[in-house]
């Protein structure tokens, strides 16, 4: 361990690790063994190492731990719970991960667990910030078509790493994403239609549970904990590694064509009515926007509908499957479908949703809704997208039944992402289900409403299990029962 600055604690201890004659605080001291850098209020690393991606959380821990390895993440979890500081969980490495668990549960302290950091909801403020970001490894088999990661990779880097073999991952629509977060959250992407949520392709995890063990969590050992990872999120553990199968696509046809927003109800419309027919292989949605992005061509201040889509199947296949909604919408203003890489996918983008919603039709109403909330100039939101759920996602509830992770509500049809105020989706919320997905969810206060009731009650025996004191809650909580 490497502590650069630091203020004396009043006993005048010192820590292992640390320059000739350093003091460090005993939140710090606690860490001896720890294997990375840690970082303290008022070192040239602590303001670097705190922040937070979302521009909102300003987080204050007592310290920052940059591990190397699970037994640090054990060592810093076991400190945080002895001296009761609450730590954000980011390590580097298998040995940190366990070293920091044992420190944060000697300390006291009670870890909230990031990798990347996209799906930071709590700051962890006066705790102890374990990143995990350096443990970035990945590794693909091939011939089993499976990667290995580490918790602080990216999509980007498991796309780069499996495209040599003709391979690709269920990743989201940017490849800055992180790995774990979005996997245990359940992860919705582009290929969910074909081969479901990025859960569904888990096969295996290590991680460090709340009492400092070391744990393996397959279909076939702690087979609950398994189930209970595939879309219950950070709170059973610290996770290490990841295994998941990759799919056999090299090449998609997909992009964004750019309409006349005046076409949005009638494509809307269309959308609902063909949507049960159209092809797993697509994965569609339909957007409202108060302008389009720069570098379509299209006049700035310009509302305009978007189509976007990707098909993993030939260009034919993709143009016959989109034709309905194609018709509808007139002649494009701008048409950026293509065939591309897997990783060109993630130059298709997507929107930052303040608010999230599901659905199991598209009544009239929602149309009037999506259309007034983005559809117009000066309109309150920047956009409004629909998108098509379905295919492998449902099918897996009844293919898998209870062993079908508790990710996302499989049963509805479609979601509508709104980037922009509460009351720019007041309208819609009166005819939606009421539930959320995970990964899209801003208030932590919501997570009930992320899992159906049984699942959410069979989360609540495993976390009682698994973590009976809640250690792991600066998260999107889910209590213990």
């Amino acid at each position: 361990m490497t502590i650069t600055t630091c203020t004396a604690p009043p006993d005048g201890r010192t820590a292992a690790g640390t320059a000739t004659g350093a003091r460090v605080s005993p939140v710090a001291g606690a860490l001896s063994g720890f294997g990375g850098p840690v970082h303290v209020p008022g070192d040239d690393g602590y303001d670097a190492n705190r922040a937070a991606l979302h521009a909102h959380l300003d987080p204050r821990p007592a310290l920052v731990a940059e591990a190397t390895g699970p037994e640090d993440v054990r060592t810093a979890v076991l400190a945080a719970r002895r001296l009761g500081l609450t730590p954000a969980v980011q390590a580097t490495g298998p040995e940190d991960v366990r070293t920091a668990v044992l420190a944060a549960r000697r300390l006291g302290l009670t870890p909230a667990v990031q990798a990347t950091g996209h799906g930071t909801v709590v700051p962890a403020d006066g705790g102890l910030l374990l990143k995990t970001s350096r443990m970035a490894g990945v590794l693909v088999d091939p011939g089993r078509a499976v990667a290995r990661v580490g918790p602080g990779a990216r999509w980007g880097d498991v796309i780069a790493a499996a495209a040599p073999f003709g391979l690709a991952p269920l990743s989201g629509s940017s490849p800055s994403v992180g790995v774990t977060g979005y996997t245990l959250g359940g992860g919705m992407g582009w290929m969910s239609r074909k081969y479901g949520f990025a859960a569904d392709s888990l096969l295996r995890a290590d991680l460090v549970t709340a009492d400092g063990r070391r744990v393996t969590a397959t279909a076939g050992r702690h087979r609950d904990l398994f189930w209970a990872l595939r879309g219950g999120g950070g709170n059973f553990g610290v996770v290490t590694s990841l295994e998941f199968r990759l799919h056999p696509v090299e090449r998609v046809h997909g992009g964004t064509m750019y309409f006349p927003a005046g076409r949005a109800a009638a494509v809307l419309a269309r959308f609902r009515e063909v949507a049960a027919d159209l092809p797993d292989e697509l994965a569609v949605s339909v957007l409202v926007m108060r302008e389009a992005p720069a570098g379509t061509g299209v006049a700035p201040g310009v509302p305009v509908l978007a189509v976007r889509a990707v098909h993993t199947g030939d260009a034919g296949d993709a143009e016959r499957a989109l034709r309905p909604l194609v018709r509808a919408a007139g002649r494009p203003l701008h048409d950026g479908l293509r065939t591309m890489p897997y990783a060109g996918t993630g130059t298709i983008g997507g929107i930052a949703p303040q608010r999230f919603e599901l659905f199991r039709d598209l009544p009239d109403a929602v149309v009037e809704a999506v259309v007034d909330a983005a559809g117009r100039p000066g309109a309150p939101a920047a956009a409004a997208e629909v998108r098509l759920w379905g295919g492998a996602i449902a099918r897996a509830a009844e293919e898998q039944g209870r062993e079908a992770g508790p990710a996302g509500h499989r049963d509805v049809r479609y979601s509508i992402a709104v980037d922009g105020p509460a009351e720019a989706a007041a309208a819609l919320e009166p005819h939606a289900t009421g539930g959320s997905f995970l990964n899209f969810l801003a208030d932590p206060g919501r997570v009930h409403t992320a899992y159906t009731p049984a699942n959410l009650r069979r989360l609540r025996q495993i976390k009682r299990a698994y973590d009976p004191d809640n250690l792991f809650r600066l998260n999107h909580n889910i209590t213990p029962a």
